[in-house]
């Protein structure tokens, strides 16, 4: 399967993103990245400087991508998936946080 394949649901998407993730150092990375995203949206909201939601594409991105290109040897299916490659962010943070996943 390549990032052109098609997906009719989130369902089907997320097997396709965790392959894409196998590699330790990458999941990890996604996490911390996902975490920082969340971390400097919360802040953002309780200090009221919206600004700083500009950074958060750049905080998410820059820990995956370096996951990617450096550990997964991989493209990113942000590229072709951006929406379910959000939520497989999110998903695959909230099964690491609640140990389902191993990270």
């Amino acid at each position: 399967m390549n990032n052109a394949t098609r997906f009719n649901s989130f369902a089907d998407f997320y097997p396709f993103y965790l392959n894409e993730h196998c590699n330790v150092i990458s999941r990890r990375l996604h996490v911390i990245g996902t975490s920082c995203v969340l971390l400097l949206s919360l802040t953002s909201i309780v200090t009221q400087h919206w600004a700083l939601l500009w950074l958060l594409p750049v905080l998410g991105y820059s820990f995956a991508w370096v996951g990617h290109y450096v550990f997964e040897k991989n493209r990113p299916a942000t590229f072709k998936h951006p929406l379910y490659s959000l939520m497989g962010d999110f998903k695959m943070w909230w099964q690491v946080v609640t140990q389902q996943l191993n990270w």
